[in-house]
């Protein structure tokens, strides 16, 4: 079960990060939305409503999810460059996964969400200096104070972490 939920492990973010590594990292959320584009394309519907894991999210509920989850990162960065160490907002990701159109609402309305949202954040992340990678903000489960330079590697992870979610459903049910 646990590689279902966690297929490439848990987030491993060293404590120096180099130059060389937020490079890939950006490059990752970069491609992330061509590549998921082609993993999805032409899914059926029912293939669409299939969970990757037993009680887990729809491949529908993980694109979704995607842009949701992702929109709400590229506004913390935000806050993050105009703030002094932003507490910044959770949200239930669990309940938002509920809601009418993460449910049914077609993917191409998240896909093309993700192409222009991370076009703009990638374009931003790349523009970034030094001081402002290390700026951070504190996030309110645990106070936890994350850097900018942390939080592109968290979500270069997540980028890979729901695609793997999909492509091994893909591969599990011989649907590439």
């Amino acid at each position: 079960m646990e590689k279902l939920k966690y297929p490439i492990g848990k987030p491993e973010i060293p404590n120096n990060i180099s130059s060389e590594l937020l490079t890939e990292w950006i490059t990752i959320i970069e491609e992330f939305p061509e590549r998921l584009k082609k993993l999805v394309l032409n899914l059926s519907e029912e293939q669409l409503e299939t969970p990757y894991r037993k009680n887990g999210w729809t491949i529908r509920q993980v694109i979704h999810h995607c842009a949701d989850s992702h929109h709400n990162s590229y506004t913390r960065f935000k806050w993050t460059l105009t703030e002094d160490k932003p507490v910044i907002k959770a949200y239930f990701e669990d309940r938002w996964a509920e809601l009418f159109d993460s449910k049914n609402a077609p993917i191409q309305l998240s896909l093309d969400a993700i192409k222009a949202l991370h076009a703009k954040w990638s374009y931003l992340l790349k523009g970034l200096n030094e001081d402002e990678l290390n700026k951070s903000f504190i996030h309110p489960d645990g106070n936890e104070e994350v850097s900018l330079k942390e939080n592109i590697g968290i979500y270069a992870w997540h980028c890979n972490h729901h695609y793997a979610h999909i492509e091994q459903l893909l591969i599990r049910k011989n649907w590439c």
